[in-house]
């Protein structure tokens, strides 16, 4: 069996190194972007079991790359897991809308984020 590769875009290196962490010893293989550009860039040429998404991200931020992909025929169906520090009520909704497939605040907890990757990557 190969091992699902989660993409995570976040611009902060610690965060990107917490989570390269937990996933990778959760059996994952981790992708990195730290820009939507980016992000999309990749999304577009391989395929992930599911995203983390910061929201908070230089140029396109993460409601900007989150609207592209549910638009986008080829990607409309990947998990998207929105994770930010902007924990407001407004921001969670507006991800709910969009599209999330989940919300986690930062800062997370490591079973969490891997309790959520586990369930959205192996519903695809």
């Amino acid at each position: 069996m190969t091992q699902a590769t989660i993409l995570v875009v976040e611009d902060e290196p610690n965060i990107v190194e917490s989570l390269r962490f937990i996933l990778s010893r959760a059996g994952f293989a981790v992708e990195v972007a730290s820009d939507g550009a980016d992000a999309l860039r990749l999304m577009r040429a391989q395929t992930f079991a599911a995203v983390i998404l910061d929201i908070m991200l230089p140029g396109l931020n993460g409601f900007d790359v989150l609207k592209t992909v549910r638009s986008d025929e080829e990607l409309a169906s990947l998990p998207v897991i929105v994770l930010t520090a902007k924990g407001q009520v407004k921001d969670r909704q507006n991800a709910e809308e969009i599209g999330a497939s989940a919300f986690i605040t930062k800062p997370f907890s490591n079973a969490e984020v891997v309790d959520r990757v586990r369930e959205l990557a192996v519903a695809r």
